[in-house]
């Protein structure tokens, strides 16, 4: 697949500050991209091991989940943004392998791994790819504010636990908006609040205390694990995250709590 970088610059939103978060921390906001790529550039060898040991392998289940809403189909063109080491675009490929052989089509999906950090790219490539998933997976190194794409691209658009790293978030989303196809689905996977009061103490702990000394111990970066724990902690609540999803041009937009709040699944159709 041949891509041609698209021109188009997005509308910025007038209520820029001039001061993002940068975890716990504010930054000036031309700062945290750079920031935000060595946090990855530093934990990319060892991305999925982490991910597995912070979330007790839940987070398998609920990319499961995602890809099940997505409805992968056959002929389908999927980008997924901030896609790291391409997890969900595997999956994309194989759903929708799935349904061609039940209906006896030769469509095959496609999918674009589009993500701002090329080392986490790399890491993806080295995993390598399945026979059937060969020549079907484009790994492009790209901004999630202005994306190298064409209008109207694609049938899907995912991005998993990345809108919360994005310096500008209401411009990554109108991005996202403006390369799906009329009809096409958004689905966004993200940390977000624990629906009780309990849970939430529960998780604090775990994630304060735990995350970061797991960070410190297998991928030898305590203060890149800390950056995402208070990441978490700075992003919206799911309600009004759901309006900025809104706010960015998508229609019937809802949201599904995972793990108790932990994690949700935004989806907005275009």
């Amino acid at each position: 697949m041949s891509l041609t970088p698209d021109t188009h610059t997005p509308d910025r939103p007038e209520h820029e500050t001039e001061t993002v978060s940068f975890g716990f921390t504010d930054v000036a906001r031309e700062e945290k991209a750079s920031l935000v790529r060595g946090v990855f550039d530093r934990s990319a060898r060892r991305y999925d091991l982490m991910n597995d040991l912070m979330s007790l392998g839940i987070h398998r289940v609920w990319k499961d989940m995602v890809m099940t809403r997505a409805n992968p189909q056959p002929g389908e063109l999927h980008i997924d943004v901030a896609g790291g080491t391409g997890d969900l675009a595997r999956s994309f490929l194989a759903k929708a392998d799935a349904v061609a052989e039940r209906r006896g089509s030769d469509r095959k999906a496609t999918a674009i791994v589009l993500d701002i950090n090329e080392q986490m790219l790399r890491a993806g490539v080295k995993r390598g790819l399945k026979p059937h998933e060969e020549g079907r997976i484009d790994w492009v190194t790209g901004n999630a504010e202005c994306l190298p794409l064409p209008d109207r691209t694609a049938h899907c658009v995912t991005i998993s636990t990345g809108i919360r790293n994005v310096t500008d978030r209401a411009a990554a989303l109108k991005e996202m908006r403006r390369v799906l196809k009329p009809g096409g689905r958004f689905l966004c996977l993200e940390f977000t609040r624990p629906t009780s009061r309990a849970w939430e103490k529960i998780y604090d702990a775990w994630s304060f205390n735990v995350m970061p000394e797991l960070g410190h111990y297998v991928a030898r970066d305590r203060d890149s694990y800390r950056y995402l724990v208070e990441s978490i902690r700075r992003f919206p609540n799911q309600d009004d995250f759901a309006d900025e999803l809104r706010a960015a041009g998508f229609r019937n937009v809802s949201y599904t709590n995972f793990s108790g709040g932990i994690a949700a699944l935004h989806v907005g159709w275009a």
